[in-house]
Parts: structure tokens; sequence; C-alpha cells
């Protein structure tokens, strides 16, 4: 997750006040997505397994999370 601009290849999402930016093959790759905001940051969700570990998918917190 980072800051960006939309490119032609990605599709924006506003939800709650928020801009999602995300690449059309990506998502496609790994949809859904879910965005929860915490004390923490940002978590983020999905069912795709990037080698983080058995079951833990695609998940963090904070500014420094990748999905």
């Amino acid at each position: 997750m980072a800051l960006d601009e939309p490119k032609e290849s990605d599709d924006v999402y506003e939800i709650d006040g928020f801009k999602y930016i995300v690449d059309q093959e990506f998502m496609e790759k790994v949809k859904p997505i879910k965005v929860d905001f915490t004390e923490m940051g940002f978590k983020l969700d999905c069912e795709t397994d990037f080698g983080a570990g058995a079951g833990e998918g695609c998940s963090g917190c904070g500014t420094a999370s990748t999905c």
C-alpha cells in the first residue's frame, strides 16, 4: 500500500471519503480485498497467499504493509 496517482490501468474506488487506487490486473488476481483502518494504521486482507505463511494470505498493519 502506497500513495500513488491513478494510471490508465487502475480502477479507482472512493469509499467513506477515502480514495483507493488498484491496478486492474492485480485486482483480478487477489479480489476480494478488504481494507480496515485500525489504531495501528490500515490492515489489508485478501484470499491470495503471497508466501507470508500458510493461511496468512495478504494482510498487514500500518502504512509499510503491502498486498
